[in-house]
């Protein structure tokens, strides 16, 4: 049974935590070259720190200090640019102008909210990674 309350059941599977990361973001990718999302430059800086950090994950020196360094850089810069995002939704929320809009799984409020979740839980696992 997954230990979904054990962090060291997320440190063990960091790779394939990682590959999923990929996953995510080379699927919003495909789906901005297709046309399906609208161009959104923050998206796309949140979708690439995201495939970056997945692909940190998957290393083998996932703990060297370098690489620590350059995922404290890049996870600072996801996380400004997804609060700032996400900042903009409740802007609108309090002007009375937010609206979920016709394919609602796409709200850049909600997608801003999960691209902090997932950068930060990638930069601890990456900072909490062991020799």
């Amino acid at each position: 049974m997954i230990r979904l309350f054990d962090l060291d059941w997320y440190l063990e599977n960091i790779r394939i935590l990682g590959v999923i990361a990929i996953l995510i973001g080379i699927g919003t990718w495909a789906m901005d070259f297709t046309g399906a999302v609208y161009v959104c430059p923050f998206c796309r800086a949140q979708r690439t720190v995201i495939l970056l950090l997945g692909i940190f994950m998957t290393l083998p020196g996932a703990s060297h200090f370098i690489l620590k360094y350059v995922t404290s850089i890049l996870g600072v810069y996801g996380l400004i640019v997804a609060s700032n995002q996400h900042f903009r939704g409740w802007v609108r929320i309090q002007q009375g102008e937010f609206t979920w809009g016709e394919q609602w799984y796409l709200n850049s409020w909600m997608l801003s909210f999960f691209a902090i979740c997932i950068i930060t839980a990638q930069v601890w696992l990456l900072f909490l990674k062991k020799k």
